[in-house]
């Protein structure tokens, strides 16, 4: 599988606000978790171009996520500024 347990723990590890492995519930953990989720599915949707139930959820993600910085963006511009600069992701 792609994303496996370790892999989450160390995304949450990174990413996270507390950098502990167990902060699941932070914005900028579950930014960082849609991000690789959303690489994945950019991946697969290149090689399997008519899988349009994987765009769908990809379409969902990528609105999940965006909901989320945008939450950031209007409550807490610094941690906003961090996640964009550490995913490196721009609006």
């Amino acid at each position: 599988m792609y994303l496996d347990t370790e892999k989450k723990k160390e995304l949450f590890k990174n990413h996270g606000r507390s950098k502990a492995e167990n902060d699941t519930g932070s914005a900028e953990s579950q930014i960082a978790l849609f991000t690789f989720r959303i690489n994945h599915l950019t991946q697969h949707l290149k090689v399997n171009k008519k899988d349009h139930s994987s765009r769908t959820g990809l379409l969902k993600l990528v609105g999940k996520r965006r909901r989320l910085l945008d939450y950031l963006h209007d409550n807490e511009i610094d941690r906003y500024r961090a996640i964009i600069a550490e995913l490196g992701l721009r609006k």
